[in-house]
């Protein structure tokens, strides 16, 4: 899949946050070589994953310390980074919205 934003996870990790690294740099490897075709071929990787609808889903990052919103283009094998946060900032995000 090609991400879209991968520098927003780098932002995330050098500004207070740099536990997330590790775990998102082995997101962002193991997203870029996937091959997605639906959100239950993101279920089967990762059956953590929340999804929102047909083209938005939540992933649990480190733990579920962190949460990483995006928004999934499966005919262009794309994802967009929406968003990249603590668990409880994620909490008060309207993800209908984004």
């Amino acid at each position: 899949m090609r991400i879209i934003a991968p520098r927003t996870l780098r932002s995330f990790w050098e500004s207070g946050h740099a536990d997330s690294e590790g775990a998102l740099r082995a997101w962002l490897a193991e997203a870029q070589v996937a091959s997605w075709g639906s959100m239950a071929d993101i279920k089967v990787h990762y059956p953590g994953a929340s999804i929102i609808d047909s083209e938005r889903v939540v992933f649990n990052i480190r733990g579920n310390n962190y949460r990483l919103f995006g928004k999934v283009w499966f005919p262009g094998r794309m994802v967009f980074i929406k968003f990249i946060g603590t668990h409880a900032a994620y909490d008060r995000l309207d993800v209908t919205q984004l």
